[in-house]
């Protein structure tokens, strides 16, 4: 064999076949690229064998290839190219992603090259289940060559088939949030892993607010019913907060039991609101849940008792706006200008509540909701919905909101 092949067996000529369908990697040539005469004879009948599809031959001269002393460092490296064809082509993952490492690491392979060797490294050792292997070359791919829907989606599958739940949730979360940033819809099965990745994690806040953007992408009554369920199971959710979920219970159909409505009412009763609580009621008896059975007459006599407390609190009322108008903290606009908007005063009440979200609230997301619900209760949905949209914060807080937004945004049946 003559130099002169010798020389044109490189980088360049070398096909790197298999399932990846990356055809050669080139790698930079230098004027002194020449292979040795043992090198290139072995290196030559390594690709006979190859073509021939004899890969246990192929791999022999290729090992033969790497045995023979003092190599130069382009000898090395096209006997690394050459392992890796045959690897590759033949299913040997092991020593694909061996060669393969080699050259990654080298100086002389083009950067767009590395990319898609960094890419069929991880391909082949996640084909092979190897998720382990697999996860540093997808990461490494992510840093240096930006951000790719199948990397990323393969990244967050390996540290799920492992059960690595905190590493499933930091590579999920981080391609769902960079998604919705770029205004596009996360993939489902994406929003599904980070689920039950922050379920096993046993994070209330995060799972919830996983399926809250399961519910929203794609409206599923499954994820309504998880979502809903878990809200009401969370530990961390405030008494408004559990106020407004039991609302949304109603509002979907959930809750029906008259226990369920008296314990909303009583809610609405301890936050100022009992003619919200009365409202709540009376809709109980127009559906039916309430009136009927063996709790007719206690569901009679709760009913009086709130239509009592609110016709106190509207006698009251008045007086309750002016004290809130200078009161130095937001609570009493809020209550005040809420029990307005219940009595037929939309506009005054909001206003008034516009006042005490003025005022730093103790809990700005929590006061935002409130106002987001008086706007829903005084007929001004489109306001509410940007009103809920508008929370912001990781807390159970933008969940309920966000969840009022996806419920006031459906199409009328």
């Amino acid at each position: 064999m003559s130099l002169s092949l010798y020389r044109r067996l490189s980088a360049r000529n070398l096909l790197l076949a298999g399932v990846f369908g990356i055809a050669a990697f080139a790698g930079s040539a230098h004027a002194d690229d020449v292979l040795g005469q043992a090198v290139g004879k072995d290196l030559q009948q390594a690709q006979s064998a190859l073509a021939s599809k004899n890969y246990a031959k192929a791999m022999e001269a290729v090992d033969a290839a790497d045995a023979v002393k003092g190599k130069t460092d382009y000898e090395t490296y096209t006997t690394a190219q050459m392992r890796a064809a045959i690897a590759a082509q033949s299913g040997n993952t092991d020593a694909a992603i061996k060669a393969y490492d080699v050259l990654i690491n080298s100086s002389r392979t083009p950067k767009a090259a590395k990319g898609q060797m960094l890419m069929a490294q991880a391909t082949m050792a996640y084909s092979a289940k190897q998720y382990a292997r697999a996860i540093p070359a997808t990461e490494r791919y992510l840093k240096e060559y930006g951000a790719d829907p199948r990397m990323q989606t393969m990244l967050i599958q390996c540290y799920y088939l492992q059960q690595d739940w905190k590493g499933t949730a930091k590579a999920a979360q981080e391609q769902v949030d960079a998604t919705i940033k770029a205004g596009k819809v996360p993939a489902e099965n994406q929003l599904q892993m980070l689920a039950t990745a922050y379920t096993n994690l046993k994070d209330a806040d995060a799972k919830t607010h996983a399926y809250v953007l399961l519910a929203k992408y794609y409206s599923k009554p499954d994820y309504w019913s998880m979502l809903i369920h878990d809200l009401v199971a969370n530990p961390n959710l405030s008494p408004p907060l559990i106020f407004y979920v039991e609302r949304l219970r109603l509002a979907t159909g959930v809750l029906k039991d008259p226990s369920d409505y008296q314990d909303m009412a009583e809610r609405a009763v301890q936050m100022g609101l009992p003619q919200l609580a009365l409202n709540l009621l009376n809709q109980g008896y127009a559906n039916h849940s309430l009136g009927n059975g063996p709790t007719a007459a206690a569901d009679a006599k709760f009913h009086a008792f709130v239509a009592q407390q609110a016709a106190t609190n509207r006698s009251q009322l008045a007086a309750a706006v002016t004290q809130a108008a200078s009161a130095p903290n937001a609570g009493p606009a809020l209550t005040a200008g809420y029990n307005q908007v219940l009595n037929g005063q939309v506009d005054a009440g909001l206003a008034l509540m516009k006042t005490g979200l003025a005022k730093n609230p103790r809990y700005p997301d929590l006061a935002q909701v409130e106002y987001g619900m008086a706007q829903m209760d005084g007929g001004q949905k489109a306001a509410a919905i940007k009103t809920f949209e508008a929370v912001s914060g990781n807390g159970p807080a933008r969940d309920v909101a966000e969840l009022w937004s996806l419920l006031l945004s459906r199409p009328a049946k």
